[in-house]
């Protein structure tokens, strides 16, 4: 078996073992599920729209805390207990150890949406619903949570330290869901393209809207591509 798989295998796995993985999926149902159905500014029933739009609204900020938790360990454990060292005497790459952790967190973000198929499902009963936006809503989650996930790789090869590396993951991820568009509301000409075109916001808001644009596929490609290859590099350096 690729080695790449393998290691994504045991990823997946030891996501399920510590109880990440079940406090991840009920945490993530609990909130997107409270502001779709119950939160009573704003949820499906007091709208009268059948339609995902809150669901995707709160699955963005919410998975924007949850990419962290579950990336913050996978170098930096590994770091601090030293299988780091035996891992890369094996006859596996470094890019094959980023690419295997990245696809287990992205994995076990596709299992939190694949729970929440039971809301399509639903809410497409409930009236005129749009098959084509919902659909292109949980496109920009998964190329929004593979961004996120490139980013949480690079801050886990950083340190051997599971809580520096979320605050890391965190600190860069404000900057791309939140900071560049201030920025870019703040300035004009030149200056605000760029930064608008650096925000992860504004590229996420034009899919979830049901517009599939590949400048903004490539967008989040690149993110995620540039954390695995800054990873790669580090863990190179530990080599």
């Amino acid at each position: 078996m690729n080695p790449t798989w393998v290691i994504a295998k045991r990823e997946l796995a030891s996501y399920f073992n510590s109880f990440v993985a079940y406090i991840v999926l009920i945490t993530f149902l609990l909130f997107t599920g409270f502001f779709t159905w119950l939160n009573g500014n704003g949820d499906i029933f007091f709208r009268m729209q059948a339609d995902l739009n809150v669901f995707f609204s709160i699955a963005n900020w919410t998975l924007f805390f949850f990419i962290p938790a579950i990336t913050m360990k996978l170098i930096a454990e590994e770091k601090k207990t030293g299988t780091i060292e035996m891992l890369l005497t094996k006859a596996v790459s470094n890019r094959q150890v980023v690419i295997g952790k990245f696809l287990a967190a992205l994995m076990m973000v596709m299992i939190a949406l694949a729970f929440t198929l039971p809301y399509y499902i639903t809410v497409s009963k409930l009236g005129n619903f749009d098959h084509g936006a919902a659909l292109c809503g949980y496109l920009g989650l998964i190329l929004m949570s593979a961004a996120y996930i490139g980013i949480g790789l690079f801050a886990s090869s950083l340190t051997n330290n599971q809580i520096v590396a979320f605050i890391l993951a965190l600190l860069i991820g404000i900057c791309f869901q939140f900071l560049f568009g201030v920025i870019a509301n703040g300035t004009g000409g030149v200056t605000a393209e760029i930064f608008n075109t650096l925000s992860l916001t504004t590229h996420y808001d034009s899919i979830s809207r049901g517009v599939i644009d590949s400048k903004d596929v490539i967008y989040f490609l690149s993110v995620a591509f540039l954390g695995i290859f800054l990873s790669e590099y580090f863990i190179d350096k530990k080599r």
